[in-house]
């Protein structure tokens, strides 16, 4: 599989924002197996092979649009979170569950696509949740290696609790019992 462009101006950015919002909502309204590439397309109002040029599969797409809601929770700044790890992946997992359609079809598509796309990818501690994370541990010489430790540990409660495998309030608790442990001095 080729490797996704990367907008290089502020069209082409706003057209691969306009993919993603149309993705989100097709994917909220018919999960993942529900969408073709040509019904993303015709809702963000570009052609297939722009589409494609940006996203070369549809996992891949919901692989975009899982981080591309991680990027909008997280927003600029601090985007009104504290400063606890806990709490901030707590709330994080909230927000995608809110919306159990959506959060399957990212989901499924992050265990669909794993191989191919996630060891070409960038590290996942320069990934937007990653980086967030690295400032709320401080300056310490393992903080990558713990944001790796948060960041694995997040997905799969993250998976649990959308699976029903364990209840929310369970998948919160251990979730900030791990980010206690993890993020501990």
């Amino acid at each position: 599989m080729r490797p996704p462009a990367a907008p290089t101006s502020a069209g082409q950015a706003a057209r691969r924002v306009r993919i993603l919002r149309a993705a989100s909502e097709l994917g909220s309204r018919d999960g993942l197996d529900g969408i073709q590439m040509h019904d993303v397309a015709k809702e963000a109002g570009v052609a297939i092979a722009t589409l494609y040029r940006y996203f070369p599969s549809k996992p891949f797409l919901f692989l975009a649009v899982l981080e591309w809601h991680i990027e909008e929770f997280l927003g600029d700044g601090d985007g009104g979170l504290g400063a606890d790890v806990g709490d901030t992946l707590v709330a994080l997992s909230g927000k995608l569950l809110g919306n159990r359609q959506l959060a399957s079809a990212v989901a499924l598509a992050s265990f669909t696509e794993y191989a191919a796309a996630v060891p070409a990818r960038i590290d996942i501690v320069e990934r937007p949740l990653g980086q967030r994370l690295l400032r709320l541990l401080g300056d310490r010489k393992d903080a990558p290696s713990r944001v790796r430790l948060l960041v694995y540990t997040w997905w799969g409660l993250f998976v649990g609790m959308l699976t029903e495998e364990i209840s929310t309030a369970r998948g919160e608790a251990d979730l900030r019992l791990a980010a206690r442990l993890i993020a501990a001095p």
